[in-house]
């Protein structure tokens, strides 16, 4: 290589590089439009500002290097070549905890470990869980409100046959049947949607589970919806609106939450989907009459898609969602987001016809996420629950706080991948050291 050309190659080189640079100056709104990631909005400059001495503590420095990172020019786009890169040269998702399975289904870890039983809890605790609901059960009986358990498939049971081989393993006992079986013998009020999506898997005309989804199609929400009502109905001796449908569209291109986690994985270019999915044009019964049953649903995720189908409005007197025991759905306050803990529990409770806990199997280690533990002092020890509450009360606004704010979720979910802990683990731990307590 002559000493020209060499030299044209190092200047090439080093425009290439500043080109990121320039086009930062030039374009002053460089966020990324990238879905599942948590980027940081808050410009270190505006905080200097306010408090001098973060630059001499080092503070803005650091903030000012997570900040560029977060939006350098172009980091949008190599961040989805290098996920394409990866995806289609050895098959990874680059999303924390999913992993590709055979003909471009993708399985979130827990869900497979979930099927194989690798997160068994054990009969001990799934008793003790079901003996305080045995206990909330009876209780709110008596005040004419109905408690009960609902049992969802994962994705792990709902389409094991598309797990890579390396994954598999001996299925042990799992908690979807422990949960269940358990239920039975402790006379607890439980609707068990494992049990129905096996009853219905091999006769349904259309798919159940999308290949770059990690919840039920749209067709399965429909059809949980109703079988959700249904039991409902026997359970309270009621009549509830109906959900029905006359006419189903096929697409080939998913829609609603039937691609959730390909718009996760970020790729330059998204594959073809070439599966065909049924989307029921949805008939709710208008009836003021039979939608007088209110119900607060304690659940993950996979309610969320109810939720999008306005059964709980339609259906369930407006009843509300606390997601994860956390986040009210729909806000009860325009001013800020509200969460389960800032409400009055047995005021939530005891306004309701019916409370359900809903989670699918890899949910069930941490069932109820407090509400079952809390409910059940409540009822049994108001005084030493009440006393938590109030000693609690810092840590959980701390909590809130955290997950309301980009710089310091991005915190808590370095934490977690580092300590390769939950991100509620993290965030509860970050939260007790903004309060002083750890």
């Amino acid at each position: 290589m002559s000493k020209k050309s060499y030299n044209s190659f190092v200047i090439i080189a080093f425009v290439a590089i500043c080109i990121p640079m320039i086009w930062g100056f030039i374009k002053k709104d460089n966020k990324p439009n990238l879905t599942g990631i948590v980027i940081n909005d808050v410009n270190p400059d505006s905080l200097l500002k306010k408090d001098k001495t973060m630059w001499f503590s080092g503070e803005y420095q650091s903030l000012k290097d997570d900040y560029n990172n977060d939006h350098w020019a172009f980091k949008e786009t190599f961040v989805r070549l290098n996920n394409q890169f990866y995806y289609q040269a050895f098959n990874q998702i680059r999303v924390n905890q999913f992993v590709a399975g055979k003909d471009n289904y993708i399985f979130a870890e827990v869900a497979v470990n979930s099927y194989y039983g690798n997160d068994f809890i054990g009969l001990n605790k799934t008793n003790e869980f079901l003996r305080k609901c045995k206990v909330i059960q009876d209780t709110l009986s008596k005040k004419g409100i109905s408690f009960v358990l609902v049992y969802a498939p994962g994705k792990g049971i709902g389409a094991p046959e598309f797990i890579d081989d390396k994954y598999k393993k001996t299925i042990k006992e799992t908690n979807s049947n422990t949960f269940s079986n358990q239920s039975k013998v402790w006379g607890v009020n439980h609707i068990d949607l494992v049990d129905y999506f096996h009853k219905i898997k091999d006769t349904c005309k259309y798919p159940l589970y999308a290949r770059f989804a990690h919840h039920w199609t749209f067709y399965f929400d429909c059809l949980a919806s109703k079988k959700i009502i249904s039991e409902l109905e026997k359970i309270r001796n009621t009549d509830l609106p109906d959900v029905s449908w006359t006419k189903i569209e096929i697409s080939d291109t998913a829609r609603s939450r039937d691609n959730d986690v390909l718009k996760s994985m970020n790729l330059f270019s998204n594959p073809p989907q070439n599966q065909p999915l049924a989307y029921p044009q949805l008939e709710i019964e208008q009836d003021s009459l039979k939608n007088k049953t209110k119900v607060l649903t304690i659940g993950d995720s996979y309610w969320y898609g109810i939720v999008y189908m306005q059964i709980p409005h339609q259906c369930f007197a407006g009843g509300k969602f606390w997601y994860y025991n956390k986040r009210v759905v729909p806000n009860p306050n325009p001013a800020e987001k509200t969460e389960a803990w800032q409400l009055d529990l047995k005021e939530s409770i005891e306004s309701n016809q019916v409370v359900m806990v809903m989670g699918s199997d890899p949910a069930l280690p941490s069932f109820g996420w407090g509400f079952v533990d809390d409910a059940y002092e409540l009822y049994t020890n108001p005084k030493a629950y009440y006393a938590r509450i109030q000693r609690t009360k810092a840590i959980k606004q701390y909590e809130k706080q955290i997950r309301e704010k980009p710089i310091l979720l991005k915190k808590s979910t370095k934490k977690s991948q580092d300590l390769q802990i939950p991100l509620d683990s993290a965030i509860k731990l970050d939260a007790m050291k903004l309060a002083g307590l750890h």
